[in-house]
């Protein structure tokens, strides 16, 4: 499934791509994920635990992150796997940073493969929902961390949990509210 998502950083496209460099500072900021080794060579190995209804899965793979500094752009690719449900996912994000007046605009491209029981959660409208919140927790941690005064402040910010039941209950109901809308704006 496709993913393009595009978001507003209110910092400096410098301090920004400086902290997608930072991968271990930067993974802290992503709701479930946890760095657990630096392989070198931009190759790390970790962990995501995803837990959404009835579902739970931890997935422990490696990525790869290929920057391009001049361009402001790079490619994270990744795999892993679940071994208690036998789920696995592989996904291809590409990112880029443009500066705004305001700050830094994000573009992201994702490219995700889920196989196994999680693919049966893996409808792209519920997927993208889900994205979306994710992504909310990532910006406001990423603007946490770029506001910290020192460098130990900022290492102490790191994503919100995931609250599985709650985030699956409001992705499911997020068209619901959004349709009444529509029709409550026309009345």
């Amino acid at each position: 499934m496709k993913i393009t998502d595009t978001f507003e950083v209110a910092r400096d496209v410098d301090s920004v791509w400086a902290l997608f460099q930072d991968v271990p500072n930067l993974a802290l900021c992503l709701p479930g994920a946890e760095l657990t080794e630096d392989l070198g060579d931009s190759r790390y190995k970790g962990t995501v635990e995803v837990k959404l209804g009835p579902i739970a899965v931890s997935f422990e793979g490696e990525a790869t992150i290929e920057p391009d500094e001049a361009g402001r752009r790079g490619i994270v690719k990744g795999s892993g796997s679940d071994r208690r449900g036998g789920s696995r996912a592989q996904m291809k994000v590409d990112y880029s940073l443009e500066a705004t007046d305001v700050g830094t605009r994000v573009v992201v491209d994702a490219d995700i493969v889920l196989s196994g029981p999680a693919a049966q959660f893996g409808r792209v409208g519920l997927i993208k929902e889900i994205t979306g919140r994710i992504i909310e927790q990532f910006v406001a941690c990423i603007e946490a961390k770029l506001a910290a005064e020192t460098p130990e402040e900022a290492a102490e910010v790191h994503a919100s949990e995931v609250k599985g039941l709650s985030l699956f209950l409001a992705s499911l109901f997020a068209p619901i509210v959004r349709f009444f809308k529509r029709i409550l704006g026309r009345s």
